[in-house]
């Protein structure tokens, strides 16, 4: 930091020294100042000390170091008129929340140094943050005062004047706008926007009249012409723009969806269903327009109709009829389907149709995998994944569903093949917060399936792995502590994961089992104890392992008669025979 702060100095000297240099020697200086050396003590002794203790100020973290705060109040005392000093307090108190101060500041460097843009800017945008849209206007005024070329600062005067309701600043803002960046249709729209909220039904249509006029051959000024005289009751003249529209072309989306809406605001049903129909079963009817019409007739049905579903699907069935390999149609009616609730085998036969002559849509494949999952079909969920990862080799949620499916039957070398195989496949540098869970699971699953396979070390480094992409993964806390108190191991570490998932889970049986045991192999006896005692409480089918554990505990804690029982019931669920009457015969651990 010493460094920095001296080379800031230095530059900021040789800077002085060059500016008196050149008025005391004049040419000398350029002679010599290909060979000229200054020593850091001489450039420190020639920069004064508000420049000193400024520059100090602002190389330190001024937010956080209560030493430049106070650097910062010395610059301030010493020169009461440097704009730059209260520009910088204001950037440190707005760090640290303080913005009434920060606020203050910020205006007191505007004020003092009112030639500055940055000061103005900012101390504008503080006026609009505090709602003083009349010092706002001021500022932003006097900004653009001093750069006609910058219309963004126009855009902000015409909100700050709308929210004013001041419409005459308004139009001669963007009449303003208009001179500098020469006429255009944003500013026509924007300036029709501003004549419609007026009330001046004239001029917004002379501007919209005229733009098409302007765009003879472009029907979506005609179609917006005629949607402007359908709000304002205007519907006969509004059909003759929609048909001069589709006259241009017959398959303007726009045009055909606004058409369909005057036929039903005029209550002439019959030409709407006939014109729905004609959209949605045409061969020439482009997609984006099929799929528009049918999600307005998905919710006519809805409201007028019950939601009979029986309908919708016949419409669904003829438009796919006209484009039968359209995957938006085919996807479409698969969510529609599902949001009716119906069978789920006729759900999946949607998305396996789209699969059929589109395999690489990834949409289809990954909501088809996760329906099969639900239904616990591990062979079709695997050959879906492995057919995903050919196509989309990249997609993690692949990887991770093959190796669960792999993991439900047992099948533990192929599970830990298709997790690592997609760990090492996908970036995870910028994962969202969905691939971090499911990498967390991952390295989770891996940290097991290598434990079981006596591979200690692997194991616990890959649940670190996994701690890394989600440290609150309960499951892998839990197991990761648990089996380093199998190993009798770094206890501590164990009780502090064990005691994190209690946190978020206290009534799980599991992670209670799972620190009870470690407090028993912390010789914490009488702890254990209360936890094994809840531990049993929360398990309605306590294993073996449970019972054994609650016999050890009591034995440690002089209730052998207990401990005897608890070992019984532990033969009882399968427990180890031999072992456990050991036990019970000797009443002792070993």
């Amino acid at each position: 930091m010493k460094k920095i702060i001296l080379f800031a100095i230095a530059l900021a000297a040789i800077a002085h020294l060059f500016a008196i240099g050149g008025a005391r020697t004049g040419a000398a200086v350029d002679q010599k100042c290909d060979t000229m050396s200054i020593s850091a003590d001489s450039l420190l002794k020639e920069t004064p000390l508000f420049d000193r203790l400024y520059l100090d100020a602002v190389c330190r973290q001024i937010d956080s170091d209560s030493t430049a705060f106070d650097l910062l109040e010395q610059c301030r005392k010493m020169r009461p008129d440097a704009a730059e000093v209260y520009y910088s307090q204001a950037i440190a108190y707005a760090k640290r929340g303080n913005d009434s101060l920060s606020i203050e500041y910020m205006r007191r460097a505007a004020e003092l140094q009112p030639d500055n843009d940055n000061y103005l800017e900012n101390v504008a945008e503080t006026y609009i943050h505090q709602r003083e849209y009349d010092r706002a206007i001021e500022a932003y005024e006097q900004l653009y005062a001093h750069h006609r070329d910058r219309s963004d600062v126009l855009e902000i005067l015409v909100r700050l004047y709308d929210a004013k309701k001041d419409y005459a600043k308004m139009l001669s803002t963007v009449d303003r706008m208009e001179q500098a960046d020469g006429p255009s249709e944003d500013i026509s729209f924007m300036r029709m926007g501003i004549y419609e909220q007026q009330g001046d039904k004239k001029n917004a249509y002379r501007i919209l009249k005229a733009l098409t006029d302007d765009h003879p051959n472009e029907p979506s000024y005609k179609v917006m012409l005629g949607n402007w005289l359908m709000q304002h009751d205007r519907k006969s003249e509004a059909f003759k723009w929609f048909e001069s529209a589709l006259q241009d072309d017959k398959q303007n989306e726009f045009a055909l969806n606004s058409l369909y809406d005057y036929y039903r605001n005029t209550g002439d049903d019959a030409k709407a269903r006939q014109l729905r129909d004609d959209i949605l079963f045409s061969k020439q009817t482009d997609i984006k327009t099929k799929l528009s019409m049918l999600q307005q007739a998905i919710r006519e049905n809805e409201q007028e109709q019950g939601g009979d579903s029986t309908i919708v699907l016949d419409i669904f069935d003829r438009v796919m009829r006209t484009a039968p390999h359209n995957a938006d149609l085919s996807n479409l009616k698969a969510v529609y389907m599902r949001l009716k609730k119906m069978p789920q085998d006729s759900i999946n036969a949607a998305y396996a149709h789209t699969l059929s002559f589109e395999p690489d849509n990834l949409s289809a494949r990954l909501t088809l995998t996760q329906n099969l999952w639900e239904e616990k079909k591990w062979n079709e969920v695997v050959d879906l994944c492995d057919k995903g990862i050919q196509y989309t080799p990249e997609e993690l949620m692949f990887y991770y569903f093959m190796g669960l499916a792999y993991v439900q039957q047992d099948k533990d070398a192929e599970a830990y093949d298709a997790f690592k195989r997609g760990l090492s496949a996908v970036d995870l540098s910028n994962a969202d917060e969905t691939q971090r869970t499911m990498a967390s699971d991952m390295y989770g699953l891996i940290g097991d399936i290598s434990y079981s396979n006596g591979k200690y070390d692997e194991a616990f480094g890959a649940y670190e792995e996994a701690l890394k992409m989600k440290a609150d993964n309960v499951q892998v806390l839990n197991n990761y502590a648990y089996y380093l108190s199998m190993q009798n191991t770094r206890l501590d570490s164990a009780a502090e994961m064990s005691l994190k998932t209690l946190k978020e889970e206290p009534t799980n049986a599991t992670f209670l089992d799972t620190y009870a045991w470690i407090l028993f192999l912390q010789k914490r006896y009488d702890e254990a104890k209360a936890y094994i005692d809840l531990t049993l409480a929360n398990d309605k089918d306590p294993s073996n392992v449970l019972w054994e554990h609650a016999g050890d505990i009591y034995l440690m804690t002089g209730d052998k008669q207990k401990a005897v029982e608890y070992w019984q019931k532990a033969i009882e669920s399968g427990g180890d025979k031999t072992q456990l009457e050991r036990k019970i015969k000797t009443r002792k651990l070993k």
